[in-house]
């Protein structure tokens, strides 16, 4: 590889780490309006992309242990933002199901973070705003393909 390319990736690594941090910080800043902590936020936005899940797969989805998933979602049911939903098909298995209060407040509060992201980047042209979509889109594929190679 180049040193240029090296340079490169050093600043790409760099500036993501920045935007992060700051998007992290917006986030618990925009969180402080709801009734929602950090990972429940993260919970409840698998739940409303994915579905209806088990606490298994909610916990491989979260990067948390089955007993902190546990009692992450017994809080989450306590403010009425999810509830536990028996298998249709199989009665042994149970499913956690976004409720309609925890999938306004997901949807409030993600409305908040891209009106946030459409505040930083309202004077760059729609071309540099769609490539930069299309970069890291790519990313994100590459990304996601390492993580399945290395699984």
């Amino acid at each position: 590889m180049e040193t240029e390319s090296i340079d490169a990736i050093v600043r790409i690594e760099k500036n993501m780490r920045y935007i992060n941090g700051i998007i992290k910080h917006k986030g618990r800043e925009i969180l402080k309006n709801y009734c929602i902590t950090t990972p429940q936020f993260i919970a409840l936005q698998w739940l409303l992309e994915e579905g209806d899940l088990t606490i298994g797969e909610l916990s491989n989805k979260i990067n948390l242990a089955f007993s902190t998933t546990t009692d992450l979602v017994d809080r989450m049911e306590k403010n009425t933002l999810v509830e536990r939903k028996r298998d249709t098909k199989d009665r042994r298995v149970v499913r956690i199901h976004l409720l309609i209060k925890g999938k306004e407040i997901i949807q409030e509060v993600i409305e908040k973070r891209q009106q946030y992201l459409a505040e930083v980047l309202y004077d760059m042209s729609t071309a540099d705003i769609n490539g930069l979509d299309e970069t890291m889109r790519v990313l994100l594929e590459k990304m996601q393909w390492q993580k399945e190679q290395n699984n």
